[in-house]
């Protein structure tokens, strides 16, 4: 039966299964992958039904991950390729990178091996190998792997699943990124290699930036965060999801919650410590990006301080709003909440500065049904009150210009996984946090995951323009990462994703969501104590409303 596909503005009419990357133009290789009928597809895919084919390019995010797949692939081949003998790990860094890390013992990059990789990665593009997807039973997968020295495969391969696995061949060279890839090596035009000790960071074009490469700034902050993260995972066995299943059938699932749990009291110890010993703070701002717990991190901070005699003073952002009709606009004309410039900057100046100064000060209210302030509480502080203030814009100077800065104390919040499904495969903390923000928009909101997915870009789009550049000036990180919750969070995710039709175009999202959700244990909450991060996006919490 003839069938018709619509693509570049054209309708064609085709009596037999035409090859995706047949309907591309000719000499065409800014297109890394397409969409048909909104489900995401590698340019190899054949159509052989009514088809909507839309091609994606570096400039949108499916294609710029499928890109950065790809070169990890072709880094991880030259390494395999020069230094057989070597065991490489990726992981996120600083800069929206990856971290290149070597496992053999004593073993650090060098200039020379840098050199050598980013020659070897060249060559096999400049080679314009096909990369070629095969199917093969677990058994045969397994076989394979255990071939080529995969071995870390070998334990993830247990907790899929399906029958079958996929595997890429590159010339010779075999590996499985758990990522769709380009029909060929040549597809891949730039990357940027750099020596970074004991490693190398590896950067790709980045969809946010518009197609290029971002350029790399060094953020120590964040950089010790990583590698206080990694070191403690690696230290109680989870810094790979098959570890993180084995915690929960051989040490139970009370001791693992309660392991995470614990790092988490100690990480709240040291600061209540440091705020305490310093006589000078007055004013505590948290700020962090979307999902990452920071209304329950405010309310345990609080906790922790009036342990040790404080009497802290909660005041919220969002009391001091400007109208809507005074808000700015976003680039369609709504108004733009994520904004600074959607707050009483002077006005939040000026109460903060009476507060500290012990004066009596008229706090504002906003009434969301009005959409505008109305007056709230009288409240006077004194000395062994200090004022906890959270919201995106928190750490920013502007909303806090009048007060010196050895009277404030600067926390970002913010889940730092460094959890690896294998050794090429880390997990996202952007996609963690979307997994929390999913499941607690459908708790408390009752929003699919169509409706968060949605708005996700936007969110996206305020931290990059808000939130991250403050990063590098808090006083204090605090990681909100909580190895067990994504086997936790499995079972109220799943379904919400799952109901994401692939007619939709958000179902390249979700299937991507479910691929990495799969590999994750079921656990059950009722042991996750009611102060937990993990209580403000499941429910329960003892600090809901």
């Amino acid at each position: 039966m003839s069938f018709t596909v619509k693509y570049l503005d054209q309708e064609k009419v085709f009596e037999k299964k035409v090859k995706i990357l047949d309907l591309v133009p000719k000499g065409n290789r800014d297109i890394i992958c397409c969409r048909v009928n909104n489900r995401l597809r590698e340019l190899t895919y054949y159509v052989e039904e009514d088809s909507k084919v839309e091609f994606l390019t570096i400039k949108d995010e499916d294609a710029a991950k499928i890109y950065e797949s790809t070169v990890r692939f072709i880094a991880v081949m030259a390494f395999a390729r020069l230094y057989p003998e070597l065991k490489v790990r990726l992981t996120r860094n600083v800069s929206r990178s990856t971290f290149i890390q070597i496992l053999n013992p004593e073993v650090s990059a060098t200039t020379k091996m840098r050199d050598a990789v980013e020659a070897e990665m060249k060559k096999i593009i400049d080679a314009d190998f096909p990369l070629v997807r095969h199917s093969y039973e677990k058994k045969e997968a397994a076989k394979l792997y255990k071939k080529v020295g995969l071995e870390d495969k070998l334990e993830a391969l247990a907790y899929r699943p399906e029958s079958k696995v996929h595997l890429y061949e590159c010339d010779g060279y075999y590996n499985y990124l758990f990522s769709r890839m380009v029909p060929s090596t040549g597809y891949i035009k730039e990357f940027k290699l750099n020596l970074y000790v004991p490693g190398m960071i590896l950067q790709t074009p980045r969809s946010e930036c518009k197609g290029q490469i971002p350029e790399f700034v060094d953020a120590p902050t964040y950089g010790k965060t990583l590698k206080e993260a990694h070191v403690w995972a690696k230290t109680v066995n989870a810094d790979t999801v098959v570890k993180i299943n084995e915690h929960i059938h051989k040490d139970g699932v009370i001791d693992f919650i309660q392991l995470c749990e614990a790092r988490h009291n100690r990480m709240l110890c040291e600061l209540g410590s440091i705020i305490e010993n310093n006589e000078d703070i007055r004013i505590i701002c948290i700020a962090g990006p979307s999902s990452s717990g920071k209304t329950t991190f405010a309310n345990r901070v609080r906790i922790e301080l009036m342990s040790r005699g404080l009497k802290p003073i909660r005041i919220s952002m969002d009391d001091y709003y400007l109208s809507k009709d005074q808000a700015p606009k976003d680039e369609d004309g709504k108004p733009d909440l994520e904004s600074i410039e959607a707050l009483d900057i002077e006005l939040f100046n000026q109460n903060m500065l009476d507060l500290i100064n012990g004066e009596e000060v008229q706090l504002p209210k906003f009434d969301f049904k009005l959409g505008k302030r109305v007056p709230g509480r009288v409240l006077k502080v004194g000395k062994g009150e200090p004022i906890i203030i959270e919201g995106i814009h928190a750490l920013n100077d502007r909303m806090t210009a009048l007060i010196p800065r050895n009277q404030k104390f600067k926390i970002f919040i913010a889940p730092q996984a460094q959890i690896n499904l294998d050794n090429h495969y880390p997990i996202s903390t952007v996609d963690l946090r979307l997994l929390r923000r999913l499941v607690r928009d459908y708790q408390f909101r009752g929003a699919s995951a169509e409706e968060t997915i949605g708005m996700w870009p936007s969110v996206r789009r305020g931290e990059f323009k808000w939130i991250y550049e403050t990063q590098e000036g808090a006083d204090f990180v605090y990681n909100s990462m909580l190895p067990y919750e994504l086997c936790v969070m499995k079972k109220y995710a799943q379904p919400l994703l799952e109901a994401v039709q692939p007619e939709s175009v958000y179902y390249p999202v979700a299937e991507r969501l479910l691929r990495m959700l799969k590999y994750f244990d079921n656990m059950p909450d009722e042991w996750v104590p009611c102060n937990s991060l993990m209580r403000e996006f499941i429910g329960g919490s003892c600090y809901a409303d």
